[in-house]
């Protein structure tokens, strides 16, 4: 788990999310043409990172159960092409295994290839677990025609 006063670069700090934050991870998210629902219920499992007081980054994660979906991972514009998305989501899914979550799965219309550099894989809605499926995302924050993709978690 995080400690509270995050992880230390040059320039940005990662630490968990607070309520606090929110508007700015709406803000980031709207900008970033991602949907915003269900965020504040589950604030306190993002990530943000930091810099000079400002949210330039987030990641979140949506746990269900023993699942986990990763959603929400935007970097402000300025910050785009540093590695800060890819140490967000490092830090997001070592979460996630330190809590002991079998798979994450996420629904993406613009990363299909990104994200097989963390071990994700192409997958089907069928075969996402109910809890994953029951989410708002999947029941529509994200448009049927998204990628689903799974990354199997070591237990």
């Amino acid at each position: 788990m995080s400690n509270a006063h995050g992880i230390h670069d040059e320039s940005t700090t990662l630490r968990t999310a607070s309520d606090a934050d929110l508007s700015a991870i709406e803000s980031l998210l709207v900008a970033s043409g991602l949907p915003t629902s269900g965020v504040a219920e589950s604030v306190g499992s993002f990530l943000v990172a930091e810099s000079n007081g400002e949210v330039v980054g987030v990641v979140g994660m949506e746990y269900c159960g023993d699942y986990g979906l990763l959603r929400s991972t935007a970097v402000a514009p300025g910050w785009r092409g540093r590695g800060l998305a890819r140490q967000l989501v490092t830090r997001i899914i070592a979460e996630a295994e330190s809590r002991g979550i079998r798979a994450l799965y996420l629904l993406t219309t613009t990363a299909e290839t990104y994200f097989p550099s963390f071990g994700f894989r192409t997958t089907t809605r069928e075969t996402a677990p109910n809890e994953i499926r029951d989410t708002g995302e999947f029941r529509g924050a994200c448009p049927s025609s998204a990628t689903v993709m799974c990354l199997t978690l070591p237990t």
